[in-house]
């Protein structure tokens, strides 16, 4: 499970966010899951699914 510790804000025309919500509704999701999916998918596709454990041995 990961951390959830910081915060992302972020600005969205109303009439988008209503429909985000409605669709995250129908598929039994937050939208603050379906975000976290989103990033944890484009970080991956650029990273790749391993991009935590480059990350700690670039600072081991």
């Amino acid at each position: 499970m990961e951390n959830r510790t910081a915060r992302l804000t972020l600005l969205i025309d109303p009439e988008k966010k209503a429909a985000f919500e409605a669709l995250c509704k129908q598929e039994d999701v937050t939208p603050s899951q379906k975000v976290r999916q989103f990033i944890r998918e484009y970080v991956e596709s650029k990273l790749g699914p391993d991009w935590q454990e480059q990350k700690t041995q670039k600072t081991d």
